[in-house]
């Protein structure tokens, strides 16, 4: 399988054009679990990142919503039910240790930071302020959408069955 490194270094001037020509070659590679699509929510300062990764997942028939600012981010999360947030850590005014924690003040969404820190003090406290899971960049598409799979799948396995009360 071919896999696609997510980062963006000062050498690709378009990202856009870039993964379009990635995806065109690659798109049997990108899969979705069984069910459907699924919505993701993608918190990063860098607007450059938002793009690379909306066009990515998007290729792969899921919804993307993106913010550049942690406040974006929670309005979003709030409001648009996700299911599935993939989070930055190193973003001003609200970082994402704190969006993590006030996402979870009103909604268990499977939290999946995605950070170049790669400092185990810091993925322990990113893990205690409820994430989910955690990955370093650059990281491969294929763990990167294996990792979401794994944590949507297990978040509707964990979601509580309507029963019908006729």
């Amino acid at each position: 399988m071919n896999n696609f490194t997510i980062y963006v270094d000062v050498f690709c001037k378009e990202p856009a054009r870039y993964i379009h020509g990635w995806m065109r070659h690659n798109r049997d590679n990108v899969i979705l679990p069984s069910g459907g699509s699924m919505k993701i929510l993608v918190i990063d300062d860098d607007a450059a990142m938002t793009e690379l990764l909306k066009l990515l997942l998007q290729s792969a028939a899921s919804q993307v919503l993106t913010a550049n600012t942690g406040m974006e981010g929670v309005e979003l999360a709030k409001n648009s039910e996700p299911d599935v947030v993939i989070l930055d850590l190193m973003m001003p005014e609200m970082d994402g240790w704190k969006v993590c924690e006030v996402i979870r003040t009103f909604a268990t969404t499977p939290i999946l930071i995605l950070s170049a820190l790669d400092n185990p003090g810091m993925v322990a406290r990113a893990l205690d302020a409820g994430a989910d899971d955690y990955l370093i960049k650059p990281v491969p598409s294929g763990v990167l959408i294996a990792r979401l799979n794994m944590l949507v799948r297990r978040a509707r396995a964990l979601s509580p069955i309507p029963i019908s009360m006729d």
